[in-house]
């Protein structure tokens, strides 16, 4: 854990106390701070006080006597409003920050040119980062991950001039995060995503765009307009740009030709790593994903054979494109990180024949945006909120069933899929919503897939053998 030490003497009220809240919480209390602790849901409080921790109805709280408001990157700080604490820390003139501020201003401290590699963009952010991270570890690095990946950034180890830091930033966290400046921020792409949250794509762009703007090189997707924006804006400002992609050469970056990886320095383009082989990072998505990772690793010294070795074995994460069982021909995967139509995308494009599993609380623009790819889907089971939205922008071109629970999608996903002459017929959930209209999150959504497709694919196998 890193103790968080800016704030000694003072007193920190901290809102929010999930996993990150707590983490917070600790680590002032480790660092000297008074710590105030509060949430709206008082069994988190409760699980403060086990914790050891002091809680306060911030309420009613003399916030004359508060130095800072530490906010959980759940908690509105802007849109649709910004959340009471906030308004009571504003009106008071109480700074709002968030737990990654609370490391970066602990790393300008105590080490301020440890390695901090910062990676944010709509789609693929915890791929990249668990890639990075996981190339520099094969390569002998001292490395930490966390950030919204899982592990809040104050339980990792301190900063240290031989320790990188490879940390996942949603936008909520960069906006968290004033004085965020990474040695390699690294921006993936930008579709229409938490709008509820930013009011506009273009707040929610500009945003993202901070994490890029602050970091001494930027390594910038420019396959969408926005990102290519974001590329040309930052160069301009004299800060290095590394630029990747997967649809077009780039004169000085990583670019994807088919399955190939190309480094391009001045034009010259040599070829770097064949995607073939490494099944974990299948799709034009996780091409991008790859080449930032060089583009990172390689910034960082890492030697380019032990990179390649790193990239050959990395074994990709839980619910994103993850291989469950396979049961016969009958292969099935889960995409429950797919929360959007832009990630379902990346998972269509990647199979040809798939019986696929979609709904859950829907987003905005649905899924009119994939109706490309409907002809690689041979049946849709629908379920939650957006069943019937789906159903009816799927009408005339895939045959879809309205299912009432996930367990029942896998099932009849199942029997379809194994009925399928086609050589590997896959049975995809890759949701394109987000899970909270049924599941607490995206994970206990993808371990509920995991479940039932292990179940329905005994019982394919059961009457194979029989």
């Amino acid at each position: 854990m890193s103790a968080a030490y800016g704030f000694s003497g003072k007193t920190v009220a901290v809102f929010g106390l999930g996993a990150s809240g707590l983490s917070v919480a600790r680590a002032l209390v480790a660092g000297g701070a008074h710590v105030l602790a509060y949430d709206d849901n008082r069994s988190r409080v409760a699980d403060a006080h086990a914790a050891g921790l002091e809680s306060s109805d911030l309420t009613s709280a003399d916030w004359t006597r508060i130095d800072a408001l530490v906010l959980s990157p759940g908690v509105p700080l802007t849109h649709p409003e910004p959340h009471w604490s906030v308004r009571l820390a504003r009106q008071h003139g109480v700074e709002v920050i968030g737990d990654v501020e609370l490391f970066c201003r602990d790393r300008q401290r105590l080490a301020p040119t440890a390695p901090l590699v910062a990676v944010t963009g709509t789609n693929g952010k915890s791929t990249t980062t668990a890639l990075i991270a996981h190339c520099l570890d094969h390569a002998g690095r001292d490395v930490q991950m966390g950030g919204n990946i899982g592990v809040p950034i104050l339980d990792l180890a301190p900063p240290a001039s031989n320790r990188v830091h490879v940390i996942e930033c949603s936008s909520y966290q960069i906006d968290l995060a004033p004085s965020l400046a990474p040695s390699i921020g690294v921006h993936l792409n930008l579709s229409p995503d938490h709008i509820d949250r930013h009011g506009t794509f273009e707040h929610y762009a500009s945003v993202k765009e901070r994490l890029s703007a602050a970091s001494d090189v930027a390594v910038i997707g420019i396959d969408d307009p926005k990102s290519a924006e974001i590329a040309d804006r930052v160069e301009t400002t004299g800060r290095k740009v590394v630029r990747i992609s997967v649809h077009q050469p780039v004169e000085d970056g990583v670019h994807a030709e088919g399955s190939q990886l190309m480094l391009a320095r001045g034009g010259e383009r040599v070829p770097f790593f064949d995607l073939t082989g490494a099944r974990a990072l299948r799709g034009a998505h996780n091409a991008q994903n790859a080449a930032a990772a060089v583009a990172v690793c390689l910034e960082l010294g890492v030697d380019p054979d032990k990179l390649r070795t790193g990239l050959a074995s990395f074994g990709g994460l839980d619910h994103r494109m993850a291989e469950v069982v396979q049961a016969g021909r009958v292969l099935f995967v889960n995409d429950s990180k797919a929360t959007n139509a832009d990630a379902a995308e990346r998972a269509l494009r990647s199979f040809d024949r798939i019986y696929w599993i979609a709904g859950g609380r829907p987003k905005a623009g649905g899924i009119d945006s994939l109706r490309p790819l409907f002809g690689r889907i041979a049946r849709a089971y629908l379920i939650g909120e957006a069943a019937s939205d789906f159903a009816h922008a799927l009408e005339g071109a895939v045959d879809a069933v309205q299912c009432d629970t996930l367990e029942v999608a896998v099932a009849a996903a199942a029997r379809d899929a194994a009925a399928d002459p086609h050589s590997e017929p896959v049975v995809l959930l890759s949701p394109a919503c987000s899970s909270f209209d049924q599941f607490p999150n995206f994970e206990a959504r993808g371990h509920a897939f995991a479940e039932a497709a292990r179940l329905a694919a005994d019982e394919l196998n059961g009457q194979e053998g029989s």
